[in-house]
């Protein structure tokens, strides 16, 4: 069982923090600089890895989505259905947002950004 730590300087949270380079785990007032060793403490990783596989089925499941919004504006490429899925998501290599668009033909899947 996990248990809160309280700074005894001024009573708020302690923190985990990371001492680099003595290489130990500290416990870390954020109010004032009052710092303790962090002693018997678990300290969990969580890393998520996906497969290609299931990037490409998350996006062709999103054609399905009945809450997104759909355009017949637009034909695709790959296909030429005449009915899309469009989103705006952050784009790498650019400051602002894209505009994303995935064939809602189930047997295409296609995806493009404008």
């Amino acid at each position: 069982m996990s248990v809160m730590k309280f700074c005894r300087e001024c009573n708020n949270v302690l923190y985990p923090k990371e001492d680099r380079e003595q290489r130990i785990l500290l416990f870390a007032c954020r109010n004032c600089d009052h710092q303790e060793v962090a002693d018997d403490c678990i300290v969990y990783r969580m890393e998520v890895n996906h497969s290609v596989g299931e990037h490409s089925q998350v996006l062709q499941d999103v054609a399905a989505d009945p809450a997104l919004p759909r355009t017949r504006n637009v034909r695709c490429a790959n296909c030429n259905h005449p009915e899309a899925v469009f989103f705006q998501a952050p784009s790498k290599a650019e400051v602002g947002m894209a505009l994303f668009f995935i064939c809602c033909n189930p047997n295409c899947g296609h995806r493009w950004r404008d």
